[in-house]
């Protein structure tokens, strides 16, 4: 013979529901974080959060300035939140999210004043993630590096000018893409050596090639002339060897490299900002 034992449940009046409703509720609110901002002006927040980024706390400026978006949706001050939240992510080292940011501005605000300044910006961003991109300077693996960063702050700089030729930001616009031009061009030339010096010739013609036919008249096509020369003198390429010879003595007929050979990588032409 076998028993069936049975638990009680307890049973909960409709008062006592009640209660533990509003007990529950009460403790729910108690655990929700109180926002110190709720009862500021969007100019106080905006003065808050430009005290934070002046002292370089971008963490703490950039949730200020997306409150400030909000609060002050629709007005000339959320477009200045908007672009100083770019700048600050930009110095808090979030590129991308500082390009995001640039480009919902482009974007909702095709007419605004400031849309120059953004579009420097955003050349800026990726000007200074593009420093990193040529650290080849130091004799790292050149094969592998991307010209992408240093391609779109390009464009950026690019679009300034041709758009705003008279803005305050496009004189040094102009002179960073010259700097870009002749670092592509430089780039292009040491993967060239790099393939040299390793022997593969082949390699190292193409991307001369690609130098000499994508710049022109910056100082390194010299070097990537004379990387011409010797890869088909290794070859045994005697012909091409020689035309490139001419051209050499021909466009740069105080050369030293046909005398002296490679430069010293240690010699950049270029100077940092």
């Amino acid at each position: 013979m076998f028993s069936i034992k049975l638990s009680v449940v307890p049973v909960i009046s409709p008062f006592s529901a009640a209660v533990l409703a509003g007990v529950l509720l009460l403790a729910g609110c108690s655990s929700t974080v109180k926002d110190p901002t709720a009862a500021w002006s969007p100019n106080k927040i905006y003065a808050e959060a430009r005290d934070e980024a002046n002292s370089g706390a971008y963490d703490k400026a950039i949730p200020l300035f997306e409150k400030l978006e909000g609060r002050a949706a629709g007005t000339p001050l959320a477009q200045q939140a908007q672009l100083e939240k770019a700048y600050a992510q930009f110095k808090g080292g979030e590129q991308a999210q500082a390009l995001a940011t640039l480009d919902r501005f482009i974007k909702l605000h095709p007419s605004s004043p400031a849309v120059d300044y953004a579009l420097y910006l955003k050349g800026l961003v990726n000007f200074n993630e593009n420093l990193g991109l040529f650290s080849f300077i130091y004799k790292q693996d050149l094969s592998e590096r991307d010209q992408k960063a240093a391609k779109e702050s390009f464009e950026s700089f690019k679009e300034l000018v041709e758009r705003f030729p008279d803005s305050k930001y496009s004189v040094d616009a102009r002179s960073r893409m010259l700097y870009i031009v002749n670092l592509l061009a430089q780039y292009e030339v040491h993967v060239a050596r790099y393939y040299y010096n390793r022997g593969a010739y082949v390699s190292a013609i193409n991307r001369a090639q690609l130098a000499i036919s994508d710049y022109r008249d910056v100082p390194v096509l010299e070097e990537a002339v004379f990387i011409l020369y010797k890869s088909y003198d290794a070859l045994g390429m005697v012909q091409l060897r020689d035309d490139a010879r001419r051209v050499m003595e021909t466009t740069y007929p105080k050369s030293e490299y046909l005398s002296k050979g490679f430069k010293s990588v240690n010699e950049p032409w270029y100077k940092f900002w």
